[in-house]
């Protein structure tokens, strides 16, 4: 379960009301379990069945797999990129959108903190580095939008670096969008008691203890700061050139079924099935900062 045993108890604000939370309680309290998957006005109350989702998922990861011919026929390119909170789902989306794809060119990129090296550098310089080349598909779990939400939040960056990422950003992706790129940029978006049903869950979970960092504690009790932080990053980054997709993700199922269909929908592949895509849930799939709620 995690090495530190320190309590690690905060009150929390939720609704005009003060709540205590536990994370190393092995008991989940019942106002987050009973408010988890509605919160932040989630409009389902119950997960998709998981039927149809299992059924849903592999017609779509058949068309994955003709986007990838697609793409190693034409030598086209492209970038998918995951933001949100910590645990709102970002691993198991790209694990879905990656699991019968090949991985020789269907890569997946989860960079460590910044090497004294790369802190020198031109900030974007240690992800181009990562970028596709002819006929690959790149997944960015979290990405240059780093300084955009844990940097200036947790003080690893300065409030001028911070206002110089959000200015510069938009300009920075036009450069691959203009070289023919096909540029993603996905927010999954969670409520606040999902998101503390999760870190629990990960927390008394022998299996999935590896998930909870030390940042994600020190996270608790700053989701007033990441939210004003989001709301920034999605009004200032988002353009007709690279928009954000927000995608409410309390059910995982639903979330990684629309992700996967907005890259479906807008890649012009050889052999698309239209009928098998589907349509995208418009009740939680949203454009921009209008997208988010709370």
């Amino acid at each position: 379960m995690g090495s530190d045993t320190t309590s690690r108890a905060v009150e929390i604000e939720v609704d005009g009301k003060l709540r205590s939370f536990d994370i190393d309680d092995p008991k989940l309290p019942d106002w987050v379990d009973d408010h988890a998957f509605t919160s932040d006005n989630y409009p389902y109350k119950k997960k998709l069945d998981r039927d149809e989702y299992e059924d849903t998922l592999e017609a779509l990861q058949v068309e994955l797999v003709k986007v990838q011919t697609w793409l190693g026929e034409t030598g086209k390119r492209v970038i998918s990129v995951f933001e949100g909170r910590d645990a709102a789902g970002k691993g198991g989306s790209i694990g879905a959108t990656r699991a019968y794809m090949n991985p020789r060119s269907a890569r997946i990129v989860a960079l460590p903190k910044p090497t004294e090296t790369e802190r020198g550098q031109w900030y974007y310089q240690r992800y181009v580095d990562h970028f596709p080349t002819s006929g690959e598909f790149v997944m960015f779990d979290r990405s240059w939008y780093n300084r955009a939400g844990v940097e200036p939040v947790m003080g690893f960056c300065t409030p001028e670096q911070h206002a110089h990422f959000l200015e510069e950003t938009p300009h920075f992706e036009r450069m691959p969008v203009n070289a023919g790129i096909h540029l993603f940029k996905f927010w999954l978006n969670i409520g606040r008691e999902m998101q503390l049903k999760r870190f629990h869950d990960r927390r008394h979970s022998k299996l999935k203890s590896w998930k909870l960092s030390p940042m994600d504690i020190s996270s608790l009790n700053k989701w007033d700061d990441y939210t004003e932080m989001r709301n920034l990053m999605l009004k200032q980054t988002h353009s007709d050139h690279a928009p954000w997709t927000v995608v409410k993700a309390n059910d995982k199922r639903r979330a990684r079924i629309n992700v996967i269909r907005t890259i479906l929908k807008e890649l012009p592949y050889t052999g698309k099935d239209k009928g098998a895509i589907g349509e995208i849930d418009e009740a939680i799939v949203g454009m921009g900062a209008d997208a988010v709620g709370r």
